[in-house]
């Protein structure tokens, strides 16, 4: 796999296309000049940063309504909702009274750090604990851009199939945690497996936890809940740095 460029093609063969090399290189640099000073800001305010990918339609939204209903009372929530067009995302996050900011990308698909940096400014993060970014829907593009996120967290979503590890390892590569979404489809699905999916994961060499959730049954949220509340404690228990403006 490329690193450079993410094209999947070994490193040795860039010689084949010299250009895009040329164009990505200083790209990703500069965007991971930008993605190190946000988090310089979040941890100098002590706000836990989680990027949330997946594909389009996987349950990222609804996913989160489930998490502010139910984890909002003991934290402070934020979300930076992003989209090619339409703010219907975040509206549906701001009728939980949780702060939204929207990033519309008109033809970009995926977010980047100078435009989170950007949308940053709309929020005060002295009053947030917990921050989510959920990115463009797409399994390629969002994993090659750090935005200064502490965590990756990749939704799998059963009506996708559980091959989707295999196919898309840069995007399952990148993850923390995996959440198998819609969950209580399962008893009705004869196509997905969640053995079958996590044994993909590991053959990626990738160590991330495996969980699985349906946003509209409580008890499924609750082990996502209880990851997020251990990590917003090793968050509370380090000491914020100081950044330049």
């Amino acid at each position: 796999m490329c690193t450079d460029c993410g094209c999947g093609l070994p490193e040795h063969q860039h010689h084949a296309h010299p250009e895009i090399v040329d164009v990505m290189t200083p790209l990703l640099a500069e965007n991971d000049r930008v993605a190190a000073h946000n988090r310089e800001h979040f941890d100098r305010a002590g706000v836990l940063a989680i990027n949330l990918m997946s594909s389009p339609g996987a349950g990222k939204t609804a996913l989160l309504e489930a998490t502010i209903e139910r984890l909002g009372g003991e934290c402070r929530i934020a979300v930076v909702e992003g989209d090619l067009e339409t703010e219907n995302d975040a509206v549906r996050i701001r009728r939980l009274g949780v702060p939204a900011v929207q990033i519309c990308t008109t033809t970009t698909c995926h977010l980047d750090a100078t435009m989170l940096h950007r949308a940053l400014h709309e929020l005060d993060l002295a009053e947030i604990d917990l921050l989510f970014v959920e990115n463009v829907g797409n399994l390629v593009c969002p994993a090659s851009f750090d935005l200064g996120q502490h965590l990756n967290v990749t939704l799998l979503s059963t009506t996708e199939g559980d091959d989707k590890p295999a196919k898309y390892p840069v995007m399952f590569r990148a993850a923390d945690l995996v959440l198998i979404s819609k969950s209580d489809l399962i008893e009705v699905l004869d196509d997905f497996d969640v053995a079958a999916a996590t044994e993909a994961l590991r053959g990626l060499g990738s160590s991330a936890t495996v969980l699985e959730t349906a946003a509209r049954r409580a008890v499924a949220v609750e082990p996502w809940l209880n990851w997020l509340r251990a990590r917003l404690s090793d968050r509370r228990s380090q000491k914020p740095v100081a950044v330049a403006e």
